[in-house]
């Protein structure tokens, strides 16, 4: 079965619906998500989006900070030019139907979190990506021209280049070769211009607060087909995630300590004092690496955030969604301290694109956390990643439109999927063990801090699992939990063989092997492409 459309979007996150929404007018566009439209990471953000909105602040002041904690490895234009078309991307998500908090005199209230100077953080109480996401969502299913297709999962990207079986430089998308998760069978999506906005790749390793949907799919896809991958040694780990078993790594805002709270050890003894002078307010970087230390050097499996001191009014006010989970998990923020843990949270590599968001694949884009745009460079600035999404939503929407205009009015012509030889499986038992053995190896070797011989460990037995997932794939019929096997699996290697490649320590990288940080000869990007 064959489905066509003028723009194929791959995710219904921020930026992929936000550019949905910019093209919808112009074109017939197709909405690919693997699971129920709202079950993404922008859903699970909490703190907010950042964007100069205050008198106090400036540009300047949020091109520094997002500079600073980036490591100085951030793109200082790509920088700018997010930051000053930040107060534009609010209003766009105004005028979608967000409804974020403000304050008696209807102003917004501004959140100041981690690495900020300024309070510039917009939010909707505690749960800003639940309200932005249905905000998003709903204006999506009201568009004549928006058809979605959810429980359906990209297999890979089709290209010219894999259509006529030869190599094609520069290349070109055609669309992509999805699943129907219910039906099992393999459909060819034919599009002019294609989209991966499908997330991050927390599920890589064991801990994360990332929503189990965050499998690194876009990368592993872009990078098959050809795609030049950037950075991808920066995996954020978000400092203060809630360590209780039945808890899920539920995360605890970086608000919470932009109003406040303060991370303690067991015994009560505040701790970041000696790691920083921002303290609590650190980059997470240095949260987390601080956080790290503490557990490992005292023996314990957590730390904890104290916010008791601001009064159960402040507290319930200000952070209702945290405080009614923490309360289901038996834990009253208002009395008694959150034990925390750090987690995988944000990949700050990706998909290399340019100023529009798209890749050296011609017509395949790429936006939010599956991109590499040179805003984050070594460590990302807290609540950039919601303006990023908005901002490259409108302008890979702006690009693709210009693109589609000297397009021929004919779709590609693509070859149906060739299921071959294959055969169900009665061994997904395998599947489950592989997932396992590659996000435990990763958290074991590749996590806060590395060396090189836990990074080659690592690459030799993921390099084992593939060879496994390789024969798997092509003897049996593909299923969801194949396809997320085989990317989480090609994302660790590309996590690995960057962090490898890197020798110095800076922003989200420390490695015991080169623990300085080395301006002259590293102050660039890590760049990987599959050779064919």
């Amino acid at each position: 079965m064959k489905i066509i459309s003028d723009f194929l979007v791959i995710g219904s996150g921020i930026a992929g619906l936000s550019y949905a929404l910019k093209v919808a007018a112009e074109g017939k566009v197709a909405i690919v998500t693997k699971r129920e439209m709202s079950e993404t990471a922008t859903s699970l953000a909490q703190g907010g989006i950042a964007s100069v909105f205050s008198q106090e602040d400036s540009f300047e002041n949020h091109v520094r900070d997002t500079l600073v904690a980036g490591a100085f490895l951030p793109n200082e234009e790509i920088v700018r030019m997010v930051i000053e078309n930040g107060p534009q991307a609010i209003h766009d998500l105004i005028d979608w139907g967000v409804q974020f908090t403000k304050k008696a005199d209807d102003s917004y209230d501004l959140h100041r979190e981690g690495g900020h100077s300024h309070r510039r953080i917009l939010h909707a109480q505690d749960i800003t990506g639940r309200e932005i996401e249905r905000a998003l969502v709903e204006a999506v299913r009201k568009h004549p021209n928006i058809s979605i297709y959810e429980n359906h999962i990209a297999v890979d990207l089709i290209t010219a280049a894999k259509a006529a079986h030869r190599r094609i430089r520069p290349d070109n998308c055609l669309g992509a070769y999805v699943l129907n998760i219910a039906s099992r069978e393999i459909l060819s999506f034919g599009a002019k211009i294609t989209i991966l906005a499908t997330g991050g790749a927390g599920k890589v390793y064991l801990y994360t607060c990332n929503p189990d949907v965050s499998t690194g799919d876009g990368v592993a896809m872009a990078y098959r087909a050809g795609a030049t991958i950037a950075n991808m040694e920066f995996m954020q780990f978000h400092p203060t995630t809630l360590f209780h078993p039945h808890a899920k790594s539920f995360l605890i805002s970086e608000a919470v300590r932009g109003e406040g709270a303060i991370l303690k050890r067991r015994d009560g003894t505040a701790f970041m004092e000696k790691y920083h002078e921002l303290r609590d307010l650190a980059p997470r970087d240095i949260v987390a690496r601080a956080i790290d230390n503490e557990m490992k050097t005292y023996g314990d499996d957590c730390v904890f955030l104290d916010i008791t001191h601001k009064g159960a009014e402040f507290i319930e006010k200000h952070f209702p969604n945290i405080h009614e989970t923490c309360l289901s998990f038996g834990i009253d923020m208002t009395k008694e301290p959150i034990p925390v843990v750090p987690a995988a949270h944000y990949l700050c590599g990706g998909v290399r694109v340019d100023e529009w968001g798209e890749s050296d694949i011609q017509n395949l884009f790429v936006i939010g956390e599956s991109s590499c745009t040179g805003l984050h460079g070594a460590n990302r600035l807290a609540s950039n990643s919601l303006l990023e999404g908005v901002v490259y939503g409108k302008r890979a929407a702006q690009r693709s439109l210009e693109r589609l205009a000297g397009l021929p009015d004919t779709y590609p012509s693509i070859d149906p999927w060739d299921y071959g030889t294959a055969t169900n499986s009665d061994e997904e038992v395998v599947v489950a063990h592989n997932w396992h053995e590659i996000r435990l190896c990763m958290w074991n070797y590749v996590g806060i801090v590395r060396s090189n011989k836990r990074l080659v460990r690592a690459l030799r037995r993921i390099q084992m699992i593939q060879e496994e997932i390789a024969d798997y794939y092509w003897d049996f019929l593909i299923t969801s939990d194949l396809i997320e096997l085989r990317n989480i699996a090609t994302v660790a290697e590309l996590i690995v063989r960057c962090a490898l490649e890197r020798e110095e320590s800076r922003g989200l990288h420390y490695t015991i092997d080169f623990p300085e940080t080395d301006d002259i000869h590293w102050k660039r990007d890590t760049l990987i492409q599959k050779q064919f």
